[in-house]
């Protein structure tokens, strides 16, 4: 019996039925949980892949984002890049090995939920103290207020929570959105309940109670169709806006309207295990990653909310093209044709290269996911 399931049932048992988002919040990142553990992005014994793991193509590529990322802010010197969900930081560690034009005014934040993940990092990057990361300031003059030292980068520290203080840069998240924690509604024939899990002994059970605040939606929703409700994604839109002084945040994520949710009803809710769909989502709170489309209104509203507005939305297969992929990937085919007789690690390498590119570009799979880049109204 996992410390996530004894976990939702303390909940229900002192409180009633709780809604969704709440035991997906236990379920994933509460003690026991899925991502607590460690689990997640990754190949052998973990339980998804996300463009990082494909290979080191997608870090190369993002890296040129955040060259134009900081070129366009005027190449400012601390150039500070907060990663959003960053895992065992392996996209940290491939866009550093990419050398981009902005290593010298690089301060790169990982920002890791899970104590296992984070154990994981110093394996792929070298990390520095925070204070380090997010200074280091010299006092030029008594009185005057201290200047950041400049050409000290790349310098790369870990927390477990997005930065309290406001920068100029990239707040980036790959695959994160989706794992916020949603509650779900549902249309019935009286109007719109919420989807609360309760219990039926030991087992966890669905409860349908009245929307305290019935959603709206701009087409006709049959009954029987269920929602998401993203209540977190507000918050975390704003939470991430207020670490900008200058800047943008860059989502991938897989986005889209709330006309798709409801023709697909129920199954845009999805569970993940060993590289394989799971079971229903109230089985086995921990076992699964629990995880949902992100609805395309519902984040430009949010965004909205944050007082940012969506200056770009693209395809991942468009964004990774527009940054240089097809010249990669030419070059790499090159270098295959031409060595594959001899074989050797970089004939090799290239090889992979193109591989790379296909998995990423899949217009049935990760080529598909939305780009969504967000800046500040200023």
């Amino acid at each position: 019996m996992s410390s996530a399931a004894d976990a939702v049932r303390s909940a229900i048992r002192r409180s009633g039925p709780i809604t969704f988002d709440r035991f997906m919040a236990e379920a994933l990142y509460g003690p026991g949980g899925f991502f607590a553990t460690g689990r997640g992005a990754g190949r052998a014994a973990r339980d998804f892949v996300t463009s990082p793991q494909v290979g080191a193509l997608f870090g190369a590529l993002v890296a040129r984002e955040l060259d134009e990322q900081w070129v366009g802010l005027g190449r400012p010197d601390p150039f500070v890049v907060i990663e959003v969900g960053a895992g065992s930081g392996r996209l940290a560690r491939d866009i550093l090995r990419a050398e981009p034009a902005c290593t010298a005014a690089l301060r790169y934040v990982l920002v890791e939920g899970s104590p296992g993940l984070r154990a994981e990092q110093p394996q792929h990057v070298a990390l520095d103290a925070p204070e380090v990361v997010l200074g280091p300031f010299a006092v030029e003059e008594p009185d005057e207020p201290p200047e950041p030292v400049l050409g000290t980068g790349p310098l790369v520290c870990s927390l477990d929570d997005l930065p309290a203080r406001r920068v100029d840069g990239v707040v980036f998240a790959n695959e994160l959105l989706d794992n916020l924690p949603f509650g779900v509604a549902e249309r019935t024939a009286d109007g719109w309940c919420e989807v609360r899990v309760g219990l039926d002994g030991d087992e966890f059970t669905e409860v349908l109670v009245p929307c305290a605040a019935p959603p709206t939606f701009g087409i006709a929703v049959p009954v029987g169709v269920r929602v998401p409700i993203d209540r977190a994604l507000t918050p975390w839109l704003q939470r991430a806006a207020r670490c900008l002084r200058r800047g943008s945040v860059v989502l991938v994520d897989y986005v889209v309207a709330m006309a798709d949710i409801v023709e697909r009803s129920p199954h845009w809710l999805r569970t993940y295990a060993h590289h394989a769909r799971g079971s229903e989502p109230l089985a086995y709170p921990g076992a699964y990653d629990i995880t949902a489309d992100v609805v395309s209104e519902h984040l430009v509203d949010a965004a909205s909310r944050a007082g940012l507005v969506v200056v770009d939305d693209t395809s991942q297969a468009d964004w990774l093209r527009s940054l240089g992929l097809d010249d990669l990937v030419s070059q790499a085919r090159s270098t295959w044709e031409e060595q594959a007789h001899i074989g050797g690690l970089e004939a090799l390498a290239a090889r992979s290269r193109v591989h790379e590119a296909a998995a990423l570009t899949d217009p049935e799979g990760l080529g598909a996911f939305r780009v969504v880049r967000l800046a500040a109204h200023r």
